[in-house]
């Protein structure tokens, strides 16, 4: 698909969720289900039977991740690392500003439930439809918020016809990409690391590949890490959100 194809995509999809819709669209991990407004965020709770323990996500940018974060320089390094130097799929958790002007339109309500103890989970560098979204999203000052189009623990889907006919119906706009770049037949999304403690949060896509990065040129086993606080289990396991 052609730039301009995929940037006329991304601003339509902006136009329907700050209009308060929801759109289905497929990024390099998967599927997504995206929304802005709280009718919106409640109706993708309710069509992927999500309980509202698990914080939807931020579809974000480098740029976001700079203004956005409260963290150090190295952590920098190495979320720039994974998704510049290596061009891979991440999604990090990190302590944020809650008053970035790209909230300021959201209800108290998303914002409680797009963060944790706050902290917010931003997925980045997901293919290039991804990166114009996020692009355009900051332009604009929009949001987009979600999770993966699937019915809850049901894994990821990289077709759009997989994803379950109850999520597709909750949709105002579909956007059909065909085969995502990462799919793979245990329906694992993102890989997530907390940058808090570089625990793994999920063991996903490209997992292996990312915890050499951190070891290589950081120093930070991220295995090593999962296992000791999960008490000497692997966390290699997908968590299929």
């Amino acid at each position: 698909m052609s730039t301009r194809a995929i940037q006329k995509d991304a601003a339509r999809l902006l136009d329907v969720v700050e209009g308060g819709g929801i759109a289905i669209v497929g990024l390099d991990v998967g599927y997504a289900i995206m929304g802005h407004t709280e009718a919106a965020i409640r109706r993708i709770f309710e069509a992927k039977q999500r309980s509202y323990s698990k914080p939807c996500g931020f579809f974000s940018s480098w740029e976001l991740v700079e203004e956005i974060y409260l963290i150090g320089e190295r952590e920098r390094r190495m979320v720039s690392t994974v998704i510049h130097d290596y061009n891979l799929p991440l999604s990090v958790v990190a302590p944020f500003q809650r008053d970035h002007p790209i909230y300021r339109r959201l209800s108290p309500f998303v914002l409680e439930n797009a963060s944790r103890a706050g902290t917010q989970d931003m997925l980045l560098n997901a293919g290039e439809f991804h990166n114009e979204l996020a692009r355009q999203s900051r332009a604009r000052m929009v949001a987009v918020l979600g999770s993966s189009a699937n019915l809850s623990l049901a894994g990821s889907k990289f077709r759009l016809e997989e994803v379950e006919p109850e999520v597709r119906a909750a949709a105002d706009l579909l956007l059909d990409y065909g085969l995502c770049k990462y799919h793979n037949p245990r329906g694992m999304g993102s890989t997530i690391v907390d940058l808090t403690n570089f625990d793994t949060i999920r063991a996903g896509i490209c997992y292996e590949r990312i915890c050499e990065i951190f070891l290589d040129h950081f120093n930070v086993d991220l295995k090593a890490i999962a296992a000791h606080r999960r008490g000497g289990s692997k966390a290699t396991s997908a968590v299929r959100l």
